[in-house]
């Protein structure tokens, strides 16, 4: 259990590992048949550009990956051992060979070459291979994919493709000496790490898929980004010695925490262990609390159930395996790590879970300063705004989100001037686009604060569930009847559907419609958490805010009239979902910055970054503010970055309109976040004089469609 010569850079923390690790029978003829099955693809007798071998018997048998899918994969028979080592063989050859080859190099044409041609052999009519990493891919691939469908080939595609290709991140940040910020990291790792593309692998060895229906929702989506992350994580830990101090690689968690926390080395090993930790609890969380909701709530039949269940388990097995075979491989950085397979670090995965349900509601916490925010781009506003100011009052009127008993009147409603902040998002719109796009943020504003005072204080999970559910029938897609409203928010969304998916074309309807849907489904996250008293993790409470916040719909708005000319798929490579989901934090952590006081305090919520931050590093909410801070500025650091140095080659590679559309999209970007930091600024939502007038309405919610009595909510 060696780390090499070099002293270890810090002390492995104590791990969080709640399942035991068994060791699969078949271990010993892996070892036997992928030996033999390596040598055959020439991987044995691969040369770097020195001369020298790029692994040889000794170093394979010493890493001994046999022993690692024994280990992650303990309840398959002999030939599907065999199989699933042979993949990571391949994966790992093909890593060590590619950091040889270009890495070290930083022969950034060649590695793009090299890339385009491995993705060839993931078809039915793959070229001759040249190397050893293409000759494994295309045996590999032959004898996996018959046994599978067609869905799974097409998400293990995707994943093959995500951690192949995405090396070329890795390998330009090496060549710029450039570190992720945190947030980037974690997102981009789970594409190049290769975990997503092991938990497809996971499929094929318990013998049960995942159902193609369920593989995108929220439930199970987080069962595999939590376990990606755990593994990266992980992995991380035990590789830095290697990858950091004796490679000079820089995609690692701890060098990305030691970068953006200023810390210590040791110090930032043991916050990336208390992050592990908590996408491990956030994977048992979802197992234990929202994967039985999906399946009432999808009437999912029990041989599916099952499935998912063993799918789960098989999760887990990798988990505790592979932190059984990171202790035991020649590979990683190991010295003093305890052997023995059985759980451990129960008491620390307990103290660090204690620390998400200690919250006290509605403490008075006064108004928090906000730190110092980048903005590198002017505000504009649209020349329409008095009329929307007008005509968003207006509408607001008639739909009922003034009348008696209501959340909102006409002062506050004025004050929150979301007409103005539409005016600066939407600043080139028409006249008519104007006044929808302000309509659909009052409307989204409206219903984001109904949600929790309808639902949030009597726990009515059913109930948000339903109006979800009935909300969903009012944004029909091919013209079919509409129910009655039976509440403003029902009215709201029943005026405003025709008048924005009328001039759309089907495909983008749908897209739209399923923005929407995702918006309303975060909201019932939010519920849940709130109902099990429960801080959410941070990389969770991260992405979900994209939604909760309304990103994705207010992003949707800005792309409706220029969109639908560019292929969809554009939108998932990595340029353009970096700089998206970058725009994106940026806006939502602003919005966490200035709501800290009416969430805390006046709204009992636990749904904001900063106090996320607070849990999670055990800091007060001044520091919290400043790490907030500093993320939403690495945020749009980053946006800039890619500005600069990644968008213009990825124009160069489109057609004229998908250019000019892309362009636009970018100038909508700027204004969307330099809008939405203006009007946090200059409305009063926040101000604490409004959130202690409205402390006085009594809000009586009605049209529920539930059985449930809901008294008078005074706000």
């Amino acid at each position: 259990m060696s780390g090499g010569m070099m002293a270890q850079a810090f002390r492995l923390p104590e791990f969080y590992t709640p399942y035991p690790a068994r060791l699969n029978p078949n271990v010993d003829s892996a070892r036997r048949h992928t030996m033999a099955w390596a040598e055959r693809m020439g991987m044995l007798s691969s040369r770097k550009p020195d001369g020298g071998l790029v692994w040889d018997e000794a170093a394979l048998e010493a890493m001994d990956y046999a022993l690692m899918c024994g280990y992650t994969h303990p309840d398959c028979d002999g030939p599907t051992l065999d199989l699933i080592t042979d993949w990571y063989v391949w994966v790992f050859f093909f890593d060590d060979h590619f950091l040889e080859l270009f890495k070290h190099s930083r022969d950034l044409a060649g590695a793009r070459a090299h890339l385009d041609r491995l993705e060839l052999f993931m078809s039915d009519d793959p070229p001759e291979p040249d190397n050893p990493a293409e000759a494994g891919l295309a045996d590999v691939w032959a004898r996996t994919v018959p046994s599978m469908s067609a869905a799974w080939r097409r998400r293990f595609v995707t994943s093959t493709h995500n951690l192949m290709v995405e090396s070329m991140w890795e390998l330009e940040n090496i060549d710029r000496g450039r570190v992720a910020n945190p947030i980037e990291y974690i997102q981009m790792r789970r594409r190049v790490g290769g975990a997503p593309w092991s938990a497809n692998l996971v499929e094929y060895a318990v013998g049960a898929e995942v159902p193609d229906a369920l593989a995108a929702t929220r439930p199970v989506r987080v069962l595999c980004d939590t376990f990606a992350d755990a593994v990266h994580l992980r992995n991380d830990l035990f590789s830095y010695q290697r990858e950091v101090r004796e490679e000079g690689e820089n995609s690692n968690a701890v060098l990305v925490f030691e970068r953006f926390f200023d810390l210590p080395t040791q110090e930032a090993a043991d916050l990336v262990n208390d992050l592990l930790t908590s996408r491990l609890q956030q994977f048992e969380n979802t197992a234990m609390t929202e994967i039985p909701a999906l399946f009432a709530d999808r009437r999912v039949p029990p041989h599916e159930q099952a499935a998912v269940g063993l799918y789960a388990k098989g999760l887990q097995d990798w988990q505790a395996g592979g932190h059984e075979w990171h202790i035991r491989s020649s590979r990683y950085m190991n010295e003093a790590a305890v052997l023995g397979g059985g759980p451990s670090g129960l008491v620390f995965g307990t103290a660090r879970r204690a620390r998400q349900y200690r919250y006290l509601p509605l403490e008075p916490v006064g108004p928090l300063p906000v730190p110092g925010l980048r903005m590198p781009y002017d505000f504009r506003v649209s020349p329409h705004l008095d009329a929307a100011r007008a005509d968003a009052l207006a509408w607001a009127r008639r739909t009922g989100f003034l009348d008696a008993g209501a959340l909102w009147d006409e002062r506050r409603i004025a004050g929150y001037d979301l007409a103005y902040c539409a005016a600066m998002i939407h600043a080139d719109a028409t006249p008519e686009g104007l006044g929808l796009a302000a309509d659909w943020l009052t409307w989204g504003t409206y219903a984001d604060d109904y949600y929790p005072a309808a639902f949030g204080a009597t726990r009515d999970l059913a109930g948000a569930r339903l109006l979800n559910e009935r909300l969903a029938a009012f944004m029909p897609l091919h013209g079919e009847p509409v129910p009655e409203p039976l509440n403003a928010v029902e009215r709201g969304l029943a005026e405003l559907w025709p008048r924005t998916a009328g001039p759309l074309e089907p495909q983008a309807r749908g897209a739209f419609r399923a923005t929407v849907e995702d918006m309303l489904e975060s909201w019932l996250w939010e519920l849940a958490n709130r109902a099990q008293h429960r801080i959410p993790d941070p990389i969770d409470y991260i992405e979900t805010r994209r939604r909760t916040f309304g990103s994705e719909l207010t992003m949707a708005l800005a792309r409706l009239t220029c969109w639908q000319a560019v292929d969809p798929a554009l939108r998932e490579t990595r340029v353009l979902h970096e700089l998206e989901t970058a725009a994106e934090d940026y806006a939502a952590l602003v919005n966490d910055l200035y709501s800290y006081q009416k969430e805390v305090e006046f709204d009992g919520d636990l749904h904001n970054m900063v106090l996320v931050v607070q849990h999670f590093l055990d800091v007060d909410r001044w520091r919290a503010a400043q790490v907030v801070a500093d993320l939403a500025n690495a945020r749009m650091a980053q946006f800039e970055h890619i500005l600069a140095r990644d968008l213009p080659g990825f124009l160069d590679g489109l057609d004229t309109d998908a250019h000019e559309v892309l362009t636009r999209h970018v100038g909508l970007l700027k204004d969307w976040m330099s809008g939405i930091l203006r009007w946090h600024r200059t409305c009063t939502r926040y101000t604490e004089t409004e959130l202690r007038r409205a402390r006085g309405f009594s809000f009586k919610p009605t049209g529920l469609g539930t059985t449930m009595a809901h008294p008078a909510l005074v706000l």
